[in-house]
């Protein structure tokens, strides 16, 4: 078949709509998912988001953990129990009603005999189906569900929409998601077969049927000549065919709520269901609340706990900024004190050179001298000092001796004021032994003027 051949435009667009939410390119790929599921939009898309979810579908790999059978209470005082000889069974719309002591005579034995071999049948399939049962081994749950479904769709193609998975799968997710879930045991094998097939051809395609089974509930169904629908069926202890099953959460329990046995008209089915699911809804309802009250609190505690841990957070960044400020301040009291000792070793190692280099410096001539000159110093501070040198005296020797004075600044320089001239400062000592030279050399006559400055003011 080529893409779009065959195809009404209707399921043409329920094609395309599929794609644009599955995001499924092939359109052949997305009509096959389609046909699988009867041409149910809703459904089909269901079970494309729970595949990318992680949860078990139809056409997944079985495992050993979604195979095991979840424990279902099978209480009969916690059930409603429908039959066909009760009011609204097919089988009883022709029967003449009792009338007179003889009528009422026939009805009471024929319903005592009903009732005998009905107790009979189930002890004598007890017995059977415990010969059968090591037989009967699971080997391909999903394998077993897909045959049925497949078979039952080209029997009787108009009924609910069947669960695409196992039935512990079906357990599972009408436990998660709260809602009903209806069993659905079918028997080609059956005592009243033409019970079966009017109930499957008539009950489970009329569409009021159809609507409130997939509107309220989930639809598992399976064949009990395969071994997950024997398996199932010796579950819930089916003793008659057809037979349905409401299974629901009823104190945190999956508890068997209803059992459907016998064919019904369409009516009476969707009355009995109603029946059952009003009876029970309260059960659900309770396990909602509870699980949104459980939701709430549990919201509740998450934004607590994230309040905590951002109040924690808050609080460590304070301690952290604290903790900065401190270091920060330690860090210029450090280099304050640093600093300090700094320029107390440069104070005291100037002071040590002071005393050192004054022994270099050469004594003071006396005035008579006939080399002798006078010169005089203006310090920084504005103090004047007169000392007499020999012309032979080296500039060095004048730098020595101011140095040494208390008043003269650390680093400074000896200039002539007209015309000014550097004579000497402590770099060009080092640097270009210009300290040799004599004061006669450099022209310093007898009382003349010579400048200090201070380099670092």
């Amino acid at each position: 078949m080529n893409n779009g051949d065959s195809l009404t435009n209707e399921q043409t667009e329920k094609v395309l709509q599929f794609q644009d939410v599955t995001g499924i390119e092939d359109i052949n790929v997305s009509r096959d998912v389609l046909i699988r599921h009867q041409w149910n939009l809703e459904v089909a898309i269901q079970e494309q988001l729970n595949i990318r979810e992680g949860r078990p579908s139809m056409f997944a790999s079985s495992s050993t953990d979604s195979n095991r059978l979840p424990q279902v209470v099978n209480d009969r005082f916690l059930q409603q129990i429908f039959s066909a000889h009760m009011p609204g069974g097919r089988s009883n719309l022709n029967d003449e009603v009792p009338s007179g002591f003889t009528g009422f005579f026939r009805y009471v034995v024929r319903f005592v005999v009903q009732l005998c071999y009905s107790t009979i049948s189930s002890i004598v399939m007890t017995f059977v189906n415990l010969v059968k049962s090591d037989n009967q081994i699971v080997t391909d749950p999903l394998g077993d569900v897909a045959n049925f479904i497949t078979a039952y769709n080209e029997k009787y193609p108009v009924h609910p929409v069947f669960y695409q998975g196992t039935y512990a799968q079906a357990l599972n997710d009408a436990k998660r998601e709260l809602k009903f879930l209806l069993i659905y045991l079918h028997s080609e094998a059956a005592v009243h077969q033409a019970d079966v097939q009017s109930f499957c051809s008539q009950t489970l395609s009329d569409p009021n049927v159809v609507d409130y089974i997939n509107q309220n509930m989930f639809f598992w169904a399976c064949d009990v000549a395969s071994p997950e629908g024997y398996r199932v069926s010796q579950s819930v202890m089916t003793r008659a065919y057809p037979v349905m099953v409401l299974i629901g959460l009823r104190a945190n329990k999956m508890v068997i709520m209803g059992r459907f046995e016998g064919d019904c008209v369409a009516e009476e089915f969707v009355r009995r269901l109603q029946a059952v699911v009003n009876e029970n809804e309260i059960w659900l309802n309770q396990a909602r609340s509870d699980r949104l009250e459980r939701s709430f609190t549990q919201s509740l505690r998450q934004q607590q706990d994230e309040a905590y841990e951002e109040s924690l957070r808050a609080d460590e960044e304070k301690e952290r900024q604290k903790q900065f400020e401190r270091e920060e301040i330690m860090r210029v009291q450090r280099a304050e004190e640093d600093e300090r000792q700094a320029e107390e070793d440069r104070k005291n190692a100037i002071a040590r050179m002071k005393i050192d280099l004054a022994e270099t410096v050469p004594t003071e001539p006396s005035a008579e001298h006939s080399d002798s000159i006078s010169v005089v110093f203006k310090l920084p501070n504005g103090a004047r000092v007169e000392r007499r040198f020999l012309r032979t005296n080296s500039l060095k020797d004048v730098y020595s001796y101011i140095f040494c004075h208390p008043s003269s600044p650390d680093e400074f320089e000896i200039t002539t004021n007209f015309p000014k001239r550097v004579l000497c400062t402590k770099d060009s000592l080092d640097v270009t032994n210009s300290g040799s030279k004599t004061l006669a050399e450099v022209d310093i006559k007898n009382r003349e003027v010579l400048f200090v400055n201070d380099l670092n003011a």
